[in-house]
């Protein structure tokens, strides 16, 4: 292996990696640092957990010197505020040992505390295009004496439309500037930008060009599972063994939210990350799993690549991604740097097309996903999973009462705007119907017992005063009569009368 002092790394930078125990150089680090530190424009092209920030990080802070003037030198422009703060992280990091001075300017938090740090004088920003444009343009972000300009992940930036910002901030920067582009993947307009922007540009891929494949560090399992069992089946992969930090995508912010809600509820130490939190909670959300305080993470694609972390074990696509890319991107968030790990996708009846789609993409020569339940043998020994795993996890557990099945439907039932023990009683009781929960057959004979025996119940929690339930669930604490009930005995014919008035 090469080291970084090796290629001619200054000292306090290998000090600075050494003391977070990183010492030899990745594939793109090896084949970008010999070339960007003299000054050559690079187009990197490798995977996503292949070490892209050291290849461009270590060679933009040790041309700027140890000592540099105040002033932005430096732009490295990212298309996600989640990766801004990885990037600026690791750019922080490597220059521990410098006076020089790191920002990151994203949207979703405060304007001041950014100003402020540019005011006094850094050197190296770190940013997404519209808040770099609009601070530009408020003249509070000078970068026209940035001579280092770095865009990273640049095909995510053509997806998300931000071509005519990189443009434009290519507009403002230094015209006699060393540059660096790095993506994954070299779509046409990509290719187009770093002609007009990029000086005799050398193109290196860390990798063998065919690797748009998927890598084989990943074991992939691709099952055909039914919408109302899938976390029943999350939850058993979660304790399997040697299971790590663990990542799960939902399609929708809702739906991230309800998973999290759901997995806590059953005994698990989840986290989200989506747009419906707040760019502080978001943040907060991240450091604990980094941290390793939370050891599953749910999110949606938003924060796909800022998680950036190398011991996740298991990434689950809770839905199947829309294409190849994303596919490729969210199980990249595992078997980072060089270790193993493995990608569960669950794909719906619906989605069958999209997964024929990355299938014949991706050449996984599995055109059909098996079908599989929570209670599926293959499910146990494709994840090592012990037998007998149910669900929840044991010290949650309280068996032998009703409420064992109830509080593992409580975001079900509060997606449905109802309580568990009001709502999810009534219909038991109007339609007879066995529930569903997350489980198909677990607990569905006890809580047929449970609503079998409801009205007795209700009836003796009525007499003695202590509080009522009508009909519909509803409980009186002030011991006055429950109108529905009395309903609810007229309809079986055992009294009559003028009806209810509002009824």
């Amino acid at each position: 292996m090469t080291t970084f002092a090796d290629m001619g790394v200054d000292a306090d930078i290998v000090e600075a990696l050494a003391a977070k125990g990183i010492v030899d150089a990745f594939p793109i680090q090896e084949q970008t640092i010999p070339l960007g530190l003299p000054g050559q424009d690079i187009i990197g092209q490798a995977k996503t957990g292949t070490g892209k920030t050291f290849g461009f990080g270590i060679p933009v802070v040790q041309r700027l010197g140890p000592n540099p003037e105040p002033g932005v030198k430096v732009l490295i422009v990212v298309p996600t505020r989640e990766l801004a703060v990885q990037v600026y992280e690791d750019m922080d990091m490597l220059t521990s040992n410098r006076s020089t001075s790191v920002v990151a300017i994203y949207g979703g938090k405060a304007y001041e505390g950014q100003i402020d740090q540019l005011k006094a004088g850094a050197q190296i920003v770190v940013g997404t295009p519209g808040r770099l444009i609009d601070l530009n343009n408020q003249r509070l972000l000078d970068l026209s004496h940035a001579t280092e300009v770095v865009l990273d992940e640049a095909d995510k930036m053509l997806d998300l439309g931000f071509l005519p910002d990189i443009e434009k901030i290519f507009s403002k920067v230094a015209p006699v500037r060393h540059t660096m582009l790095y993506s994954a993947t070299m779509p046409g307009p990509i290719v187009a930008l770093a002609r007009r922007f990029m000086s005799n540009p050398i193109h290196i891929r860390a990798t063998d060009p065919d690797e748009g494949l998927t890598q084989a560090n990943i074991k992939h399992l691709v099952y055909r599972a039914h919408s109302l069992d899938k976390d029943e089946i999350i939850a058993r992969i979660l304790q399997a063994e040697g299971r790590g930090k663990t990542v799960v995508f939902t399609r929708t912010k809702r739906a991230a939210q309800r998973l999290v809600d759901e997995l806590n509820d059953r005994g698990f130490n989840a986290g989200a990350v989506h747009g419906d939190m707040s760019q502080e909670a978001r943040e907060r959300s991240m450091a604990a799993f980094k941290a390793g305080k939370k050891d599953i993470l749910i999110a949606t694609d938003v924060a796909a690549r800022g998680i950036d972390v190398d011991d996740v074990t298991h990434v689950i696509n809770h839905t199947i991604p829309d294409d190849e890319k994303t596919y490729l991107h969210r199980a990249g968030r595992t078997g980072r740097a060089g270790k193993t790990g493995i990608a569960v996708t669950f794909v719906d009846w619906e989605d069958l097309h999209k997964w024929a789609l990355i299938n014949r993409a991706l050449e996984f020569g599995q055109p059909e996903p098996v079908e599989t339940y929570s209670s599926s043998p293959h499910l146990f020994t494709d994840l090592d999973i012990p037998a007998g795993t149910k669900g929840r996890i044991a010290k949650a557990a309280k068996t032998g009462t009703i409420r064992t099945q109830q509080p593992a439907r409580a975001a079900d039932a509060a997606a449905e705007g109802t309580d568990e023990g009001g709502s999810r009683r009534r219909r038991r009781r109007r339609s007879g119907a066995t529930p569903v929960g997350s489980t198909f057959a677990e607990g569905a004979a006890g809580e047929a017992d449970a609503s079998a025996s409801a009205p007795v119940a209700t009836a003796d929690r009525s007499a003695d005063g202590t509080g009522t339930h009508d009909g519909e669930g509803r409980e009186h604490h002030d011991g006055r009569p429950a109108p529905a009930r009395r309903r609810r005995r007229r309809r079986g014919g055992s009294t009559g009368g003028a009806p209810v008035a509002g009824v």
